[in-house]
């Protein structure tokens, strides 16, 4: 498989992978919180992050590159292009490093290469943000999406602070009572077909 271009300073991406050979990514609570720990610590320099969903055996985000100049603000070690892409190949690197000791496995953990879909305009964005938060519920993980506790709803509800960026994803659906609206409603074709290029099953 060819290799995709690399994750471009300013646009807004859906980034997902899924376990090799459909394996499981997350086999107890710790793993989604040291997955998280270490997501903030080597994109949150590179990427804006609007959500997540973190299933057993994949997962999806949406995310903004953030431009050269932002990152300077940050973090002097991500300067080129390139950088972003190889920062979420950091994440997966450490992650499986990390369960291959705790669990004494061996070879890779992820899909090569992670996927990756730009997103186009601003109902791409919102819908792709209910998709995502309502997967747990479409492979049958929980009945109420709101009660899974590895996904950014909750915490785009919530007061508490975090890294999410939660009050540009609130404003775009008119604040916090249209996206527990939205959030209600199914994501229905042609949404569906411009958000998953693939889904995992379970």
């Amino acid at each position: 498989m060819p290799s995709p271009p690399p994750l471009q300073p300013g646009c807004y991406y859906h980034i997902f992978n899924r376990g090799n050979n459909r394996e499981n990514l997350f086999i107890e609570k710790r793993n989604y919180e040291y997955f998280v720990n270490l997501y903030t610590r080597y994109i949150e320099p590179v990427a804006d992050t609007y959500a997540y969903s973190l299933l057993r055996n994949h997962f999806h985000i949406a995310v903004r590159i953030k431009a050269e100049s932002e990152t300077l603000e940050v973090s002097k070690t991500f300067r080129i292009l390139s950088d972003a892409s190889q920062a979420f190949s950091n994440l997966f690197n450490a992650y499986a490093k990390a369960i291959n000791k705790a669990y004494n496995r061996t070879g890779s953990l992820f899909e090569h290469p992670f996927g990756r879909k730009v997103i186009n305009s601003e109902a791409h964005l919102i819908w792709l943000v209910v998709y995502i938060h309502q997967n747990p519920t479409k492979h049958g993980f929980v009945e109420d999406f709101r009660r899974w506790p590895y996904s950014s709803f909750r915490a785009l509800l919530s007061t508490k602070p975090t890294f999410l960026m939660r009050e540009e994803v609130l404003e775009w659906f008119g604040g916090r009572e249209g996206f527990e609206r939205f959030h209600r409603a199914e994501v229905l074709e042609p949404e569906l077909s411009m958000l998953a290029p693939y889904d995992p099953d379970t």
